[in-house]
């Protein structure tokens, strides 16, 4: 009886593959190449108004009232000089302090007055929690200067008119509601589990919001801390109104250099480039918990 001496197939030695991996097909490609290139040209139509802003705020009134305007105009700092009293003007410090105080203050009301109700809606849901949602979204459906004559009767007659406070109160009012929207939707992608298992543990609420659901949602709270900032830092029509010498802020005090008469161009560049630094600063620090936040629960 003979015996078979070849090797089984099952029992042969596996060899490493050779074959080249599949890459992208060059349709793809070139829908990412032209993707990607309508990005950048979208950023830089964005861009450009800011750059230009920049470039003449470094101008002199002659050079940067020029039509066609002069790129190759000396450079001065005499809009800045002006901006900040040097001439004998106002100084802007004033407006700049009540800016921030309104933003800062009104900001963190709406993340304590926010972060609960968003629990509330989105972790511990309630009866018909989404016609609550929309009843919080609807009051921004209401024209401002709809409600400013009533406001601004208000404050005449209880004396908050001038009062940094007032705007604080107003600002919180105005952010609340799109911050609860946002915050929501944030706070439904934290794990029930994790939850649950703090309060088997013993802790209350307040621990659970402040060290529990708070770090996980971080991102989201960091977007939503950035857009209500945003939104207080630029209004300026409650402002305009409602305020007068004490309690100017700085997009108030921006439109006392246009005026009818002179040339105030670079001056009013300078003004709105400083005036803007704040924004574009916090928006450039908190940029990556911005876009992980406002694309929180966007991948499954």
């Amino acid at each position: 009886m003979s015996t078979s001496t070849a090797p089984s197939a099952a029992s042969a030695p596996s060899t490493p593959s050779t074959a080249p991996r599949a890459s992208a097909p060059p349709r793809r490609r070139g829908r990412g190449a032209g993707l990607g290139l309508v990005a950048w040209l979208a950023g830089i139509v964005f861009f450009l108004p800011i750059a230009w802003m920049a470039l003449t705020s470094f101008h002199s009134e002659e050079d940067a009232a020029t039509n066609p305007p002069s790129f190759a105009a000396s450079l001065t700092l005499d809009g800045y000089r002006e901006f900040f009293g040097a001439g004998g003007g106002a100084s802007p410090w004033p407006s700049l302090v009540n800016s921030a105080v309104a933003s800062l203050a009104s900001t963190l009301f709406v993340l304590v007055l926010a972060l609960p109700a968003a629990y509330a809606l989105s972790i511990r849901p309630v009866k018909k929690w989404t016609d609550v949602l929309f009843f919080f979204l609807s009051t921004k459906m209401l024209p401002v200067v709809a409600g400013l004559l009533p406001i601004y009767l208000f404050a005449k007659n209880t004396g908050l008119l001038d009062n940094i406070w007032l705007l604080v109160i107003l600002y919180t009012s105005m952010n609340l509601p799109i911050a609860v929207w946002m915050m929501q939707s944030f706070l439904s992608e934290v794990p029930v589990a994790i939850i649950e298992a703090a309060r088997v543990d013993g802790a209350k609420l307040p621990t659970v919001l402040t060290r529990v659901v708070a770090p996980i949602a971080l991102p989201g709270i960091a977007a939503t801390s950035l857009i209500c900032f945003i939104f207080s830092w630029n209004e300026l029509l409650f402002a305009r109104v409602l305020t007068g010498v004490v309690a100017e802020t700085a997009p108030v005090f921006l439109t006392g250099f246009i005026t009818s008469q002179g040339l105030f161009l670079a001056k009013v560049c300078a003004a709105s480039l400083v005036i803007s630094l704040p924004v574009l600063a916090a928006g450039f620090a908190a940029q990556d918990k911005l876009v992980q936040g406002l694309s929180l629960g966007a991948v499954k």
